[in-house]
């Protein structure tokens, strides 16, 4: 087959090998929003008649068959045409004849490929903080559950002042909360549309740009034709950070349930069906998905660093270089996907045992509430400090419970204050949703049956 930029020229075949890379394998991923953006391109086509309205309904028929096949069957693309684009393009020629070879008219694969990894990106990004804030909900319900459950505290890992269940569990939902946060602003940067910048220099052709945005369902144009080019690897990479936040909150918790699922602490436990066994220890009962979730959170921030390196230092307009970004943030929405999965399971199914966490409690970790005492008797801090932190052993134990119930201001281990976060959860939960909601609406008007596949 030859390639849509062939003139006469052969090129090697090492040279195809390796500029091709795993191109045509990372598109089939992408070929249902490549034909969308088409059907927005041809339609911005006949609008200023380069297409007549007999070949725009043929364009957007064939083009609408294609990503319904790629959604319920997939659509293979063969090597030799390097990329979904090139494929889509083919399977139009092969269906309309000379219609299908208008399609690429005033588009170059820059803005293209642009336009498609996008639409992929933002639906994943709404997916993710969907899911994500389900999540969350799940983590605030076990704090609650667990909100008077004692728990050692700790600092340096040791053991420090009195806490609860519900303390541990509301942190995390809340710094979840920011990471999701900060993964809708990428949503916000990435709903921009390049379609229409061509290889990065327009072309001269009046096209709509602000036209077809709005049939994409993009928020408005991302406008200089050459920062088109240039901002790809770098809203990727935005996005991989705040998928990378979102991973090491994930890691911290699989280290804590981790270390305090051990038999020595015995805080939790998860069931069997969340772990693995050894092929040679007939006991072991295995944290492997944890162990993994902690080693994800390098794998992203590998990520990060790769598709930065890549656009460090390279000079304005289109580079190839820009082909090794895609793998990277694809991979990484998978794994924020499975890892958003992953975590609400575990803490849904987390067993918690509170009889080894009051036993947890030993003598010293009242003794800054001992100190406190003396200072209310009318001894100075210091004195009261050096007094206690010399006598330790005389540290007596008190009502865990009562010392619990004593730290009443918000957001600590006696009030673990909720009402805020709940309020950010409800609202970014509605702001979510509605653009989830509103950007299958497009994909559906585009792509009739989209939705149900």
């Amino acid at each position: 087959m030859a390639k849509i930029w062939q003139k006469q020229e052969q090129v090697n075949e090492l040279i195809e090998r390796f500029t091709v890379g795993r191109d045509y394998l990372l598109d089939e991923q992408l070929i249902a929003h490549d034909c969308a953006g088409s059907i927005a391109h041809a339609r911005g086509l006949q609008r200023i008649g380069i297409l007549d309205t007999d070949e725009l309904d043929q364009l957007e028929h064939a083009l609408q068959a294609i990503a319904l096949k790629a959604r319920r069957s997939g659509f293979s693309i063969p090597r030799e045409l390097e990329d979904g684009h090139a494929a889509i393009e083919a399977e139009l020629v092969t269906r309309l004849g000379e219609t299908g070879k208008k399609i690429h008219t005033g588009r170059s694969r820059n803005d293209q490929v642009l336009t498609s990894t996008r639409m992929f990106i933002r639906e994943q990004i709404l997916q993710i903080a969907v899911d994500g804030l389900a999540m969350v909900d799940a983590w605030m319900g076990f704090a609650r559950q667990h909100a008077a459950v004692p728990m050692p505290g700790r600092t340096h890992m040791q053991v420090a002042m009195p806490s609860t269940v519900g303390l541990w569990a509301q942190a995390y939902a809340e710094e979840v909360l920011d990471d999701l946060d900060q993964l809708l602003f990428s949503y916000e940067r990435i709903n921009r549309s390049p379609l229409g910048a061509a290889a990065g220099y327009g072309v001269p052709l009046p096209l709509d740009r602000d036209y077809t945005a709005s049939i994409l369902g993009f928020s408005g144009v991302l406008e200089n034709t050459i920062y088109v080019n240039s901002s790809r690897g770098k809203f990727e990479s935005l996005v991989l950070q705040a998928i990378e936040q979102l991973q090491q909150s994930f890691s911290k918790i699989a280290q804590d349930l981790m270390l305090y699922s051990l038999p020595e602490f015995g805080y939790f436990s998860l069931p069997a069906e969340l772990c693995t066994g050894s092929s040679i220890m007939p006991q072991k009962k295995n944290p492997d998905g944890l162990e993994l979730m902690r080693a994800k959170a390098g794998v992203v921030s590998g990520y990060v660093q790769q598709v930065q390196n890549i656009i460090r230092s390279l000079p304005s307009g289109y580079n190839r270089d820009f082909q090794d970004t895609k793998e990277p943030v694809l991979r990484g929405l998978e794994i924020a996907a499975e890892s958003v999965a992953v975590m609400r399971l575990t803490i849904e199914e987390l067993q918690v045992h509170e009889d080894r966490l009051r036993a947890g409690c030993t003598p010293e970790i009242f003794a800054t509430d001992a100190a406190l005492e003396l200072v209310a008797a009318g001894m100075s801090f210091r004195d009261a400090y050096r007094q206690v932190g010399t006598q330790l052993d005389k540290v007596a134990a008190m009502s865990i419970d009562a010392v619990i119930a004593s730290r009443t201001a918000p957001g600590s281990p006696g009030n673990i204050a909720q009402e805020a976060a709940r309020r950010r959860l409800e609202e970014m939960s509605e702001r979510a949703g509605s653009e989830q909601a509103r950007i299958a609406q497009v994909m559906e008007q585009l792509i009739p049956g989209f939705g149900a596949v």
